[in-house]
């Protein structure tokens, strides 16, 4: 049992720290002002190829796993880019895996590349309005006509669908009442997002705000036949593939940026200098800060362990929704802790721990909630009955 990264891993995250230092605090606090997508960045980790670092060879990517992802992820926010730099670039990272899973060969030679060398941006689509997380229910509609399907529906909360050029969308291929079981049904497709057919509207958030989040009207797309990924109505099954290496790499962001806020705020104790001393001198400050390093790292096992069980092929559902939920509530804890422990220059956007605290709210509402993991480990873990 070995805690420890490897060499390589240990590599890994010392060489993105170093393409991440290029984006210092200013570039971050500037993009959160203006709400532009971070081109540079993005074209920046794009050129080096870090965007296939979970991607086969064979398709153009490194051939590593989803721990090698994860420690890439978690080094991004800890760069002090937080949500905003890993959200930007961790799409392809995961959202791929249903294309290399259940693709044929010529759909992956297809759709992968592409995404990997920057020339095409691509977004997840599932949420929708009236659903949320009842994917099962989606309303979205894929009908059946000659050489594809037409689809017609609404998505919302689809980051990055207002610069992307494909999207992975699933949709339903037959009517809820006419299946015996909620997860059939439904279809998954790789495909242009057509902006002639797709209307897509910003949602004003509250952080994170250089990567957009979306509401998407979607009406009669054509898809065609050889963009549907695996079989007619198996879409939630396959889509499932792509989940836990999500909750994964929500969880070492949240981490990363846990471990970005307690430094900074480490920093500041040492030099605040109030009534003769360092206020980092003071039980008060030292404690909870001590105490949030503690559950930050504690979850970042977690992650680990969930992210090589992935790469192992072996079952991890229940490790991947505690990473998420673990990491995402010490990160919030760190990132809440470094503002108090700043006092008022905690809430000064100078000094960017307040923005870390508002985007550490993303991967503590997304993309399930924490009561819904609780539920879901009751159940698996607990073999308590379903609550819902």
């Amino acid at each position: 049992m070995d805690f420890n990264l490897n060499e390589d891993q240990r590599n890994i995250r010392e060489a993105v720290l170093k393409i991440c230092s290029q984006f210092g605090d200013d570039y971050w606090l500037e993009r959160d002002a203006d709400g532009e997508f971070p081109v540079e960045f993005y074209k920046t980790m794009t050129d080096a190829g870090w965007l296939g670092i979970a991607m086969p060879e064979s398709v153009g990517g490194a051939g590593l796993g989803i721990t090698e992802a994860a420690i890439m992820m978690q080094a991004v926010s800890e760069s002090g880019g937080g949500m905003t730099a890993s959200s930007a670039i961790h799409g392809p990272i995961f959202g791929l895996e249903p294309v290399v899973l259940f693709g044929t060969e010529e759909q992956q030679q297809r759709m992968i590349p592409p995404v990997l060398s920057g020339k095409e941006k691509m977004c997840f689509a599932v949420t929708e309005p009236n659903t949320g997380l009842d994917t099962t229910s989606l309303k979205t509609r894929a009908e059946k006509v000659d050489g594809g399907y037409r689809v017609n529906g609404e998505k919302i909360w689809i980051t990055n669908a207002h610069v992307a050029d494909k999207m992975l969308i699933i949709a339903r291929t037959t009517a809820l009442e006419d299946v015996k079981k909620k997860t059939e049904g439904l279809s998954l497709f790789y495909t242009t997002l057509d902006r002639a057919h797709i209307e897509h509207q910003l949602i004003p958030k509250m952080g994170r705000h250089a990567v957009g989040s979306n509401m998407l009207f979607i009406t009669d797309l054509f898809i065609p036949e050889e963009d549907r990924i695996g079989e007619e109505g198996q879409g939630f099954k396959i889509l499932l593939n792509g989940l836990n290496p999500e909750r994964v790499m929500l969880g070492a962001e949240a981490v990363g940026l846990g471990r970005i806020a307690i430094q900074r705020a480490a920093r500041y104790a040492r030099e605040r200098i109030v009534f003769g001393r360092p206020i980092g001198q003071n039980q008060g400050i030292q404690h909870p800060l001590a105490k949030a390093w503690m559950q930050v790292e504690a979850a970042n096992l977690m992650v680990l362990k969930a992210a090589q069980l992935f790469d192992a092929g072996a079952e991890c559902g229940v490790e991947a929704n505690s990473a998420k939920y673990l990491a995402a509530e010490a990160g919030f804890e760190a990132c809440q802790t470094a503002v108090m422990s700043m006092g008022g220059m905690g809430y000064a956007k100078e000094y960017h721990v307040e923005r870390y605290l508002r985007e550490v709210l993303v991967p503590r509402i997304a993309p399930v909630s924490p009561h819904q993991i609780m539920n879901f480990i009751a159940e698996r873990v607990l073999e308590l009955p379903k609550s819902y």
